[in-house]
């Protein structure tokens, strides 16, 4: 079966086609690259349909062998997490795409961002379909340039050229520690494809010793640590966060694809990697607080933000959070779903943001306001704060109960269950104080859409989770052992839920309070702290201005080492 070539080949040609003859065929551009995508999205659907029925297919087109094995070998890895990773890259460059078609119309560097679009929607499918560490890496170089490139797209623009040029930086940061690991991972196991690594280091685990033998680490540890720091600049992990909310100078259609595609990198990487990271807990429990830290930081600041781009990418830091700590929890199949369901809603957030700024230049009064019509606020119905609260915190335990037969989830020593539940019962808490802010709609009807909104999340996380992990990890036993390696200390993993909880109910009662004019929390000291908080939150925590600071001492010390010789 050589389909899977024809997925890479189709936008790669696409791509040298338009770079080649792009000025001459300028009315045609876009049908070239929104013709090779869309054979490449077809092909991916077949890939994924052939995969999941006659399994793993792989292509070895070089070998590098010494005296007695092969050293590395160049070719194509198609599982299943490959071939879905495939059919959503090419269905997302499909729809941007023909939305860049009229969206760029007229725009001088035409020719050469659809150029630029075919390649790197070819370089992150090779990405994802490389076999062995050593061509991840290589592909892994490759986006970060086409990254580059593309957010340097206008050229002419100080502001853009600098950003392109702090995410290119930061990345090499991570990339510095991801090669690191990957020498580590020759120089104690002696290969670099996937499934040997993954057998060497189960069955043969080796010790690195640290500072003349006065520590030892084991090897899988050293090595996943410093792998995830390369996942983490990608995929735009605190403290290596800062890149990504300045790369909204690119055009939309590329902060689309960025979004939905390239910073998901680092999620796919920690599941490439799955079973490796499985024989390092203490690593997954500090891929899970990063992935908490993400997520505060990311949510927080977002909500201080006035620029409707930036708002989303603030939005996309945090939801790369969730997906971390999905990876830290050993959830690795609800962060692939996690993975999908964040790349297609915010694909469509950015490119109807998009539209929205493109409509605002043309017509200035838009959006349009009728300051003069102030709108009568409504006063909220216990009733609605009631459904509110009982539905979030007793709802989904017995939707958990009643799923148990139908979804087949052991309740009993399943720590993986209580996992989904926590997710779920988080984004359905989110959900419902969404819901009560609707003061304008009756009551029942918001009651109601409450309980249809927790009910379909909740198992839709269920299905999800279950679906996932059968499809992505058939083999018996191996998701289970993802979150045994996971797994917290039970005291730990309590006193998680009891804050979470503790949380939520906090947040309740404060909303009820609010509506009903009882201002009981709100006293001098914390309209302080709120506006402390807000302008930390508005200089994103001054992480940005200590990194340059940084960077400029670095520069003076080498400047007078350089005077001195």
């Amino acid at each position: 079966m050589t389909i899977p070539i024809l997925i890479l080949l189709f936008p790669l040609l696409a791509g040298i086609f338009i770079w080649v003859f792009g000025s001459r065929i300028l009315a045609h551009v876009a049908k070239v690259g929104v013709i090779a995508t869309s054979i490449s999205c077809l092909l991916s659907a077949w890939t994924l349909y052939y995969v999941s029925n006659e399994g793993t297919v792989q292509f070895v087109f070089w070998t590098l062998n010494s005296e007695d094995s092969a050293i590395l070998k160049v070719g194509m890895l198609v599982d299943r997490l490959t071939a879905i990773m495939m059919l959503l890259i090419t269905s997302v460059s499909v729809v941007i795409h023909v939305y860049s078609v009229r969206y760029l119309e007229g725009d001088p560097g035409y020719a050469r961002f659809f150029g630029l679009l075919s390649f790197m929607t070819f370089v992150i499918l090779s990405l994802v379909s490389s076999p062995n560490l050593f061509m991840l890496f290589v592909f892994w170089q490759l986006l970060s340039l086409a990254l580059y490139l593309i957010l340097n797209f206008n050229y002419s623009h100080p502001d853009a050229c600098r950003n392109a040029f702090k995410t290119f930086f930061v990345h090499r940061v991570g990339d510095v520690s991801f090669l690191l690991g990957i020498f580590l991972a020759y120089k104690y196991f002696g290969t670099l494809e996937f499934n040997e690594l993954f057998k060497m280091a189960a069955e043969k685990p080796r010790v690195i010793s640290l500072f003349s033998g006065m520590i030892d680490m084991s090897a899988v540890t050293a090595i996943a640590i410093f792998i995830f720091v390369g996942a983490m600049a990608k995929s735009s992990q605190f403290p290596l966060h800062v890149w990504l909310p300045d790369t909204m100078d690119s055009p939309t259609p590329v902060s689309a694809l960025m979004h939905a595609g390239i910073i998901n990198a680092g999620g796919f990487l920690l599941n490439r990697l799955a079973p490796f990271y499985a024989l390092s807990p203490d690593t997954l429990h500090i891929v899970f607080l990063i992935g908490v830290l993400t997520v505060l930081l990311g949510a927080s600041m977002m909500l201080v933000q006035n620029d409707i781009k930036k708002t989303l990418g603030f939005s996309t830091m945090g939801q790369m959070g969730y997906m971390i700590m999905e990876c830290g929890l050993g959830a690795f199949a609800l962060a692939i779903f996690h993975l999908i369901a964040h790349g297609l809603f915010k694909a469509t957030l950015f490119l109807g943001a998009g539209s929205g700024i493109h409509a605002s230049r043309e017509e200035p009064k838009l959006p349009y306001s009728s300051s003069h019509e102030v709108e009568e606020k409504k006063s909220s119905n216990q009733l609605t704060w009631v459904t509110g609260l009982v539905v979030t915190l007793m709802m989904p335990l017995f939707i958990l109960m009643v799923a148990h037969d139908m979804l087949d989830i052991h309740l009993l020593n399943a720590h993986g269950a209580v996992i989904f539940l926590f997710f779920s019962w988080v984004t359905v808490s989110q959900v419902m104080f969404s819901l009560y802010r609707l003061q304008a709609v009756d009551s029942w009807k918001v009651a109601c859409t409450m309980i249809g909104a927790l009910f379909f999340i909740v198992f839709i996380y269920l299905w999800a989770g279950e679906e996932f992990t059968h499809f992505l990890y058939p083999e018996p036993g191996v998701s289970h052992s993802f979150f045994v390696a996971a797994a917290f200390n039970p005291r730990v993993f309590d006193v998680i839920i009891l804050i979470a909880t503790a949380f939520i109910l906090f947040g309740w009662f404060v909303v009820y309070t609010n509506a009903k004019g009882q201002k009981i929390f709100i006293s001098d000291w914390i309209v302080s702290v709120r506006k402390q908080m807000y302008i930390l939150l508005i200089n994103r925590f001054y992480v940005d201005r200590f990194y340059v600071r940084w960077s400029n001492s670095i520069l003076r010390l080498a400047e007078k080492v350089a005077h001195r010789f």
